[in-house]
């Protein structure tokens, strides 16, 4: 029943993620199209929030510290409830509330301004351990991306969430290893991953990031004592084959005819 629902949102996601796309004609379409089971699992079975009240102080706290996946998180939050389906249509317009890169200033439901990498993880540290010492039970969701181990603030930060036993910290990684610049073992080589986690102290799973079974054990699976790391092999555009396989494909432009054959696409795997 879980992973029935956590499907048909990320389903719903993928879709609203092309629609957004479209109104731009280009954008980190394939980096929020890969990460959809990620969020989904996130928002429709793991994260406590109102969607009424973003601010509510007993909420779990979901940081995205990409802020250039902000196209997948409006559309997780549109099927969260915190933000309307039918503002979606506004992405990336002047005077929308959903920029393309996330600010939290502007969008209910978004808990940091993300997008200068390297930046998330501390803060996440910070707000975790500043709940424990105001004895609130939330838990903090960092998301972040491989290349976004290229930056010593991260392992900074790592360290010290370890050394301050923060269990009510998971840090979510996105591995589709990829950058701006090009394939991420050619920037800067970051495995053995997992290893680098587990030295800093953490708890550390890896599993297939678009494998809804396997998230939902990971989740149910992280520690209480010590902040747990998900390392999420995910693979760029997933659902769309036409965009599965494009060269480029950290920012993508699409053309106008082909929106529809991602769509069919989308639709076509879902029902195989």
């Amino acid at each position: 029943m879980r992973a029935a629902k956590v499907r048909d949102a990320a389903y719903r996601m993928r879709h609203h993620v092309l629609n957004m796309g479209e109104a731009q004609g280009q954008g980190y379409v394939g980096q929020a199209l890969g990460a959809a089971d990620v969020l989904a699992v996130v928002y429709a079975d793991q994260l406590r929030y109102r969607a009424d009240d973003p601010h509510w102080d007993g909420r779990d706290r979901f940081l995205l510290s990409t802020g250039h996946y902000a196209i997948g998180l409006y559309a997780a939050l549109a099927e969260a409830g915190i933000i309307d389906i039918a503002e979606l249509d506004t992405y990336g317009s002047d005077e929308s509330r959903l920029p393309m890169s996330g600010m939290a200033s502007y969008t209910p439901g978004m808990e940091i301004s993300g997008g200068s990498l390297g930046h998330g993880l501390t803060v996440a540290v910070g707000m975790a351990l500043g709940l424990r010492h105001q004895g609130n039970q939330a838990r903090v969701i960092n998301f972040l991306s491989d290349g976004e181990l290229d930056e010593g603030s991260t392992w900074e930060a790592a360290m010290g969430a370890s050394h301050h036993g923060l269990g009510n910290l998971i840090a979510l990684v996105d591995i589709n290893a990829l950058q701006a610049d090009g394939p991420t073992v050619g920037v800067l080589r970051t495995e053995p991953v997992a290893d680098k986690w587990a030295a800093c102290g953490w708890h550390v799973q890896r599993v297939d990031g678009n494998d809804v079974d396997a998230l939902l054990r990971a989740f149910d699976s992280t520690a209480t004592d010590r902040p747990s790391a998900i390392l999420c092999d995910t693979k760029v555009g997933r659902g769309v084959p036409l965009l599965e396989t494009r060269e480029k494909a950290h920012f993508m432009r699409i053309d106008a005819d082909e929106w529809q054959i991602c769509r069919d696409q989308l639709t076509e795997g879902a029902s195989a």
